[in-house]
């Protein structure tokens, strides 16, 4: 050791103190989109996941589209703000959306028993009204333990399996997440507007707002920028698993997106474009139960609604066929952040989040004076 390099221990202590400082400086320096990139990059290493799609949008407009990881691992594609995702259950909003157009059209009524629709459904359907399905409130759950996944079911024979299966509770009276409700609510469309529910879609919502490549999933047809979805086995990436072709186009949650899509979407929930205003507050609103109590989840129609950390925010996770999904709307701040990963064990949600707090975190807080 040369005794010239030696610091005393208050020169090391200063030196320290000096270099702590800088860091703390260069970090409060960098920007909201500095730290947020830094952030999703850290979380795919974290969580190996291959790509990540996201949006940050303010007031309806972009704030960043960005792309991180790989679309494509085997290609070695790079994710894109034009890369396309599957949606799981964030697509539910739009069903959701869509019965609420056949509301405000007078084609169906919220407290509508499910036997208006469905004349030969089980007794017990009498009981079950359109509200209750858009609220996971009926008594309605999810796909049996054995549901072959892999048999090319029709509608017929998924609405026979639906009424086959005993309502889990008196509705109304619950809540549980339910993606049968949503299966059902799909055929419901169909009933009522002699439309495919994804027709509906198109033709309602994703061809006026310009969602140029938001559709239902088909593995068949040739979809530029889709990205492939993966799983984590014993550590090892694999492929996603395959399902039969009509479980791709069912009405909880098999769409086609990308972030850009996504930001026209989240642009229109500002306006009157799609519905009035008092039925997007009615879907943002939780559902109470029958007996005057909030459902427990803060469950509106196709939205989750709660608070993070004083901040008002709608939101929704999806998952399926190796992709998760996450949408979280701070209503109040116009803030939205939106992340698409390809992994079926990603946290979108939780990235979502933190996400969210570094742009909350940097803007003037709110003049609350009347």
């Amino acid at each position: 050791m040369y005794p010239h390099k030696q610091l005393s221990d208050a020169k090391r202590i200063l030196a320290l103190v000096a270099f702590c400082f800088t860091l703390s400086s260069a970090e409060a320096q960098s920007t909201p989109a500095e730290r947020a990139g830094d952030y999703v990059r850290a979380e795919i290493q974290k969580q190996h996941i291959p790509g990540i799609a996201l949006l940050v949008a303010r007031h309806g407009r972009i704030v960043r589209a960005d792309g991180f990881g790989l679309a494509n691992v085997e290609l070695e594609v790079p994710t894109k703000p034009q890369t396309i995702f599957q949606s799981g259950s964030v697509g539910k909003q739009f069903t959701a959306t869509a019965v609420m157009m056949l509301v405000e059209e007078g084609k169906v009524s919220l407290d509508d028993p499910l036997t208006k629709y469905f004349g030969d459904a089980p007794p017990t359907w009498r009981d079950v009204t359109v509200r209750e399905l858009l609220s996971h409130t009926a008594g309605f759950g999810d796909y049996p333990e054995k549901f072959d996944f892999r048999k090319d079911w029709t509608e017929e024979e998924l609405l026979k399996l639906v009424e086959s299966i005993p309502l889990a509770y008196p509705p109304g009276t619950k809540w549980e997440y339910s993606n049968l409700g949503y299966l059902t609510l799909g055929l419901l469309i169909h009933h009522v507007t002699g439309q495919f529910y994804g027709d509906f879609l198109q033709d309602r919502i994703f061809k006026p707002l310009g969602m140029q490549t938001t559709r239902i999933i088909s593995e068949a047809d040739i979809v530029p920028n889709r990205a492939a979805g993966y799983r984590l086995v014993k550590g090892e990436l694999k492929n996603q698993e395959w399902v039969a072709p009509v479980m791709n186009t069912t009405a909880d949650g098999s769409l086609y997106f990308s972030i850009l899509d996504l930001a026209e979407w989240d642009a229109a929930l500002y306006t009157e474009k799609l519905l009035k205003r008092s039925s997007l507050e009615l879907m943002w609103t939780p559902v109470k139960l029958k007996n005057g109590q909030p459902n427990g989840e803060g469950y509106g129609f196709g939205w989750f609604i709660g608070e993070q950390h004083g901040h008002h925010v709608v939101h929704h996770d999806g998952a399926w066929q190796g992709f998760k999904s996450a949408i979280a709307r701070y209503t109040d701040d116009q803030l939205t952040v939106v992340v698409l990963a390809n992994l079926a064990e990603a946290k979108p949600g939780d990235i979502a989040q933190h996400v969210a707090e570094i742009y909350l975190s940097d803007q003037q807080p709110r003049d609350n004076t009347p």
